[in-house]
Protein backbone atom coordinates (compact mmCIF):
# COMPACT_ATOMS: atom_id res chain seq x y z
CA UNK A 1 0.00 0.00 0.00
CA UNK A 2 2.86 2.19 0.47
CA UNK A 3 3.39 3.60 -2.91
CA UNK A 4 -0.31 3.07 -4.00
CA UNK A 5 -3.24 5.72 -3.50
CA UNK A 6 -3.65 6.91 0.45
CA UNK A 7 -7.21 6.95 -0.10
CA UNK A 8 -8.26 3.32 1.07
CA UNK A 9 -6.06 3.37 4.55
CA UNK A 10 -7.82 6.76 5.39
CA UNK A 11 -11.21 5.24 3.94
CA UNK A 12 -9.98 2.74 6.47
CA UNK A 13 -9.27 5.27 9.71
CA UNK A 14 -12.18 6.98 8.81
CA UNK A 15 -13.83 5.20 11.68
CA UNK A 16 -13.45 5.83 15.35
CA UNK A 17 -13.58 2.16 16.51
CA UNK A 18 -10.75 1.29 14.13
CA UNK A 19 -8.89 4.48 15.68
CA UNK A 20 -10.01 2.79 18.75
CA UNK A 21 -8.45 -0.69 17.92
CA UNK A 22 -5.01 0.92 16.39
CA UNK A 23 -4.74 2.78 20.16
CA UNK A 24 -5.25 -0.56 22.38
CA UNK A 25 -2.89 -2.90 19.81
CA UNK A 26 -0.40 0.24 20.37
CA UNK A 27 -0.21 -1.47 23.77
CA UNK A 28 0.74 -4.71 22.33
CA UNK A 29 -0.60 -7.63 20.30
CA UNK A 30 -4.09 -8.77 21.15
CA UNK A 31 -7.09 -11.03 19.91
CA UNK A 32 -10.57 -9.99 18.62
CA UNK A 33 -12.08 -11.34 21.94
CA UNK A 34 -9.45 -9.37 23.95
CA UNK A 35 -10.44 -6.22 21.88
CA UNK A 36 -13.81 -6.66 22.24
CA UNK A 37 -13.42 -6.91 25.99
CA UNK A 38 -11.64 -3.40 25.88
CA UNK A 39 -13.69 -1.56 23.77
CA UNK A 40 -17.83 -1.11 23.89
CA UNK A 41 -17.47 -2.99 20.79
CA UNK A 42 -18.96 -7.06 20.37
CA UNK A 43 -16.01 -9.51 19.01
CA UNK A 44 -17.92 -9.77 15.86
CA UNK A 45 -17.46 -6.16 14.86
CA UNK A 46 -13.98 -6.22 16.18
CA UNK A 47 -13.05 -8.87 14.08
CA UNK A 48 -14.79 -6.82 10.52
CA UNK A 49 -12.74 -3.98 11.56
CA UNK A 50 -9.82 -5.77 11.91
CA UNK A 51 -10.35 -7.30 8.37
CA UNK A 52 -10.83 -3.36 6.95
CA UNK A 53 -7.26 -2.43 8.83
CA UNK A 54 -5.78 -5.49 7.74
CA UNK A 55 -6.70 -5.32 3.85
CA UNK A 56 -5.53 -1.72 3.85
CA UNK A 57 -2.10 -3.29 5.43
CA UNK A 58 -1.86 -1.70 8.95
CA UNK A 59 -2.55 -4.65 11.10
CA UNK A 60 -1.68 -8.51 10.78
CA UNK A 61 -3.16 -11.44 12.34
CA UNK A 62 -0.26 -13.72 13.84
CA UNK A 63 -1.64 -17.29 15.09
CA UNK A 64 -0.14 -18.24 18.57
CA UNK A 65 -1.57 -21.09 19.36
CA UNK A 66 -5.10 -21.63 18.45
CA UNK A 67 -5.53 -18.04 18.84
CA UNK A 68 -4.90 -15.74 15.93
CA UNK A 69 -3.37 -12.28 17.77
CA UNK A 70 -2.73 -9.10 15.56
CA UNK A 71 -0.13 -6.64 15.88
CA UNK A 72 0.05 -3.05 14.28
CA UNK A 73 2.06 -2.88 10.43
CA UNK A 74 4.26 0.61 11.81
CA UNK A 75 5.99 0.71 8.60
CA UNK A 76 2.59 1.28 6.87
CA UNK A 77 1.98 3.73 9.64
CA UNK A 78 4.99 5.77 9.43
CA UNK A 79 4.73 6.03 5.48
CA UNK A 80 1.62 7.36 5.80
CA UNK A 81 2.82 9.93 7.88
CA UNK A 82 5.89 10.53 6.24
CA UNK A 83 3.47 10.97 2.78
CA UNK A 84 1.50 13.41 5.03
CA UNK A 85 4.50 15.33 6.69
CA UNK A 86 5.42 15.53 2.58
CA UNK A 87 2.24 17.18 1.85
CA UNK A 88 2.18 19.49 4.65
CA UNK A 89 5.76 20.58 3.64
CA UNK A 90 4.55 21.57 0.17
CA UNK A 91 1.63 23.81 1.65
CA UNK A 92 3.93 25.51 4.27
CA UNK A 93 5.57 26.76 1.77
CA UNK A 94 2.28 27.97 -0.23
CA UNK A 95 1.23 29.86 2.22
CA UNK A 96 4.96 31.18 3.78
CA UNK A 97 4.93 32.90 0.17
CA UNK A 98 1.37 33.98 0.55
CA UNK A 99 1.60 35.63 3.12
CA UNK A 100 5.47 37.04 1.85
CA UNK A 101 3.14 38.46 -0.96
CA UNK A 102 0.57 39.68 1.45
CA UNK A 103 2.86 41.32 3.56
CA UNK A 104 4.67 43.27 0.94
CA UNK A 105 1.27 44.96 -0.37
Amino acid sequence: MTSGTLVPVFAALGDETRWSILAALGDGDASASALAERLPVTRQAIAKHLAVLQEVGLVEPLRVGREVQYRVVGGELSATAKRLDALSAVWDRRLAAIKEIAEGL
